[in-house]
């Protein structure tokens, strides 16, 4: 479970900051209670298929979750792993996670580009996608159930 509960805050951090060394990852890491050697980061990019990409920010290369053609089977096991229930609300699908890692879901599922999504939020154990109306939403629900084979 530490495995995985570094990797979700991993994928939190990375959408939170923009970080472009493993150096500033394993110190992102420590600020939020997970002490780790490079050597073990070098281990979690390469099994989370964490790619470099250029910030339109600051023109620099930071990390980031490949596109959703390109999604690993690491991010399918997080849901899998993290991802309580799927419940459609009138226009929302409400997902329900652990507790503390919906952040990490959310940025996996904005990965996937969705269609029809008009936003995605999260709070400590709730992802809330939200759609124009309840038709998309349940064609979105049974998406991400396929997806995660529940």
């Amino acid at each position: 479970m530490a495995r995985t509960s570094r990797q979700s805050k991993i994928l939190e951090l990375i959408s939170l900051y923009e970080i472009e060394t493993q150096d500033d990852l394993v110190s992102r890491l420590s600020s939020s209670n997970f002490e780790v050697t490079q050597a073990t980061i070098s281990r979690d990019i390469k099994e989370l298929g964490l790619i470099k990409v250029i910030s339109s920010q600051t023109g620099k290369y930071m990390y980031s979750l490949p596109k959703a053609n390109q999604t690993p089977n690491k991010y399918i096991f997080i849901l899998k792993e993290s991802v309580i229930s799927f419940n459609v609300v009138n226009n929302l699908v409400v997902v329900k996670t652990l507790r503390g890692v919906a952040e990490s879901v959310c940025s996996i599922l904005d990965g996937f580009n969705l269609q029809n999504v008009l936003g995605i939020v999260s709070g400590i154990d709730t992802v809330m996608i939200i759609f124009a109306d309840s038709e998309k939403a349940e064609y979105c629900l049974n998406k991400l159930d396929s997806i995660i084979n529940f």
